[in-house]
């Protein structure tokens, strides 16, 4: 396999897939293949056309995380800078400014889950399985996952996880709120795509503050979030008009009755 081969990148009507392609080696994320992964991310950030992004991988594997045999020859000083475009994927995942929607196929697994922890809606098939091994490695998380995991499961789950190194199915994934919904194998693209398409139907302009406004409160405080929230909304909702409030809301009612 070709280095080109590594990350697919699949582009239909505003949706953009991006597979994960070592699956003879789990995904593992090599220099190489983090490398190709950034590029795409990069690349997508400048393509007006795509307006959602679904994250997956081939074959058994999500991804299993970093290449630990590549590392059992490089160490972790691997030479990645700050102005390297591999130095933080997930810094190139949360700023590509589109919605990004892990279909978690299989494995995620420390860099792996640190990976789909960065995407914005998280979607498991029943094959996946989340573990976090740093402790066992001897290697403290630098993408974000002692923050983002306990955001998503709370602390004690979080701690839990990440103490022991064991293993999470999907069903109980999903019931601790670390994944949206659980789905057959099959059926996981399918629905991701779906999701997909609603988010490429509404607004551009008003999802890209409102997806900006979730992430800022997350990172900041309740009431910061919440001015915040008033300033944009004063910004940008003072010049509607009438007539455009009266189509959307056409529009609106139009699609509830659609899905009833």
């Amino acid at each position: 396999m070709t280095e080109a081969d590594m990350v697919l990148v699949d582009k239909d009507n505003g949706v953009a897939t991006v597979t994960l392609n070592r699956p003879d080696n789990l995904n593992a994320l090599s220099m190489a293949l983090r490398q190709k992964l950034a590029e795409a991310f990069f690349e997508l950030r400048q393509d007006e056309a795509i307006r959602a992004i679904i994250l997956t991988g081939s074959g058994r594997a999500f991804t299993a995380g970093l290449d630990l045999k590549e590392l059992g020859q490089t160490g972790m000083n691997t030479g990645e800078t700050k102005g390297s475009q591999t130095a933080d994927l997930q810094d190139a995942i949360r700023s590509v400014g589109k919605p990004v929607i892990a279909a978690i196929n299989g494995f995620a697994i420390t860099g792996g889950f640190e990976l789909a922890l960065a995407c914005d809606i998280l979607i498991a098939s029943s094959e996946a399985r989340f573990a976090d091994t740093h402790v066992r490695m001897g290697v403290v998380p630098g993408w974000g996952l002692s923050q983002r995991l306990a955001a998503l499961v709370g602390a004690s789950r979080a701690k839990e996880l990440s103490f022991t190194g064991n293993y999470l199915d999907a069903e109980t994934a999903e019931r601790w709120g670390l994944v949206n919904s659980v789905h057959a194998p099959a059926d996981l693209l399918p629905y991701c795509q779906k999701i997909a398409r609603d988010i490429v139907s509404v607004n551009q302009s008003t999802l890209k503050e409102v997806h900006r406004l979730i992430d800022f409160g997350l990172e900041n405080t309740l009431g910061a979030g919440i001015e915040e929230e008033r300033r944009i909304s004063r910004a940008e909702n003072q010049d509607l008009a009438a007539d455009q409030l009266e189509e959307n809301r056409l529009n609106v009612q139009s699609r509830g009755r659609d899905q009833q």
